[in-house]
């Protein structure tokens, strides 16, 4: 496996590849990231995974400067799954001069997680694109916890004609049923027992929903509500069209409900996709 930090050197090791899956992360990797290192090997001969980061997606008062950096351990688990580069390039050899270059992003990136995060996903989707120009991949693997995330990555690649295609993991959970997370490392022992509640209230509004209730937006209060009493801060829980991300209607069937809520300083996300 080669471990490369140069954009000029990774680009002459890719050169002679025809056929490239990319797997871009933040690194501290879990099962969740090799479950999508083991799809992008089954759509490509050559696997290269990035880990990086990305400032751009941070705001001034989130976790930049201590987010989990494990550089070497997660060598050893991409080189242990069979990953053919990794791509850890540094803050200056990505952004060599101030990136006021930027993607433009419609109007759901400001919704749900965009309300909490407004400059997210347009740092995600810019250190994204710069990633697929520099790796030039023609598989890219994205996790499906990250609904939104997926969502905008899918809009990214076909309003732009890129010439990639986008592949979705599915979310790999923890036996209790949270949805593995580089950040679920800050959960305390006591918050670490709560947090599969996210999911499995997430459950319950699948069942409702499944159950013949259409009034979608008391579902999501009722929801709110419960996990609030528990000592919940929640951002929002939300059941959306799982094709446009849209608010649902009662016209809808194929659905996702997103939630996305916090625990002491740790916020998590889940969502469950379903149809009525």
């Amino acid at each position: 496996m080669d471990i490369i930090a140069n954009i000029a050197e990774l680009r002459k090791r890719l050169s002679a590849e025809t056929s490239i899956a990319f797997v871009p992360t933040m690194g501290n990797l879990h099962d969740g990231h090799l479950a999508l290192v083991a799809l992008a090997k089954q759509h490509a001969s050559c696997v290269v995974v990035s880990i990086f980061v990305n400032p751009l997606q941070f705001a001034a008062n989130e976790d930049l400067a201590s987010y989990p950096r494990t550089l070497k351990p997660d060598c050893q688990k991409l080189a242990a799954a069979g990953v053919n580069v990794v791509f850890t390039p540094t803050d200056a050899e990505l952004y060599p001069q101030i990136q006021n270059i930027t993607v433009r992003l419609p109007g759901i990136a400001q919704e749900l997680c965009g309300v909490a995060r407004p400059t997210h996903f347009e740092g995600v989707a810019t250190v994204v694109l710069k990633l697929f120009n520099i790796v030039q991949p023609q598989v890219a693997v994205f996790g499906n916890k990250d609904f939104q995330q997926l969502f905008i990555i899918g809009q990214l690649i076909r309003q732009l004609a890129l010439p990639i295609q986008l592949i979705s993991g599915e979310t790999v959970r923890e036996t209790d049923g949270l949805a593995m997370s580089s950040r679920n490392g800050y959960l305390k022992p006591a918050e670490r027992v709560e947090a599969p509640r996210l999911y499995r209230a997430l459950q319950q509004v699948v069942h409702a929903a499944q159950q013949g209730r259409q009034d979608f937006p008391e579902i999501e209060s009722q929801t709110m509500q419960f996990l609030t009493q528990l000592g919940w801060i929640v951002d929002y829980i939300s059941i959306r069209n799982a094709m446009t991300l849209t608010i649902a209607t009662k016209a809808d069937r194929n659905l996702v409900v997103l939630g996305a809520a916090r625990l002491g300083k740790t916020r998590l996300i889940d969502n469950i996709e379903f149809e009525i």
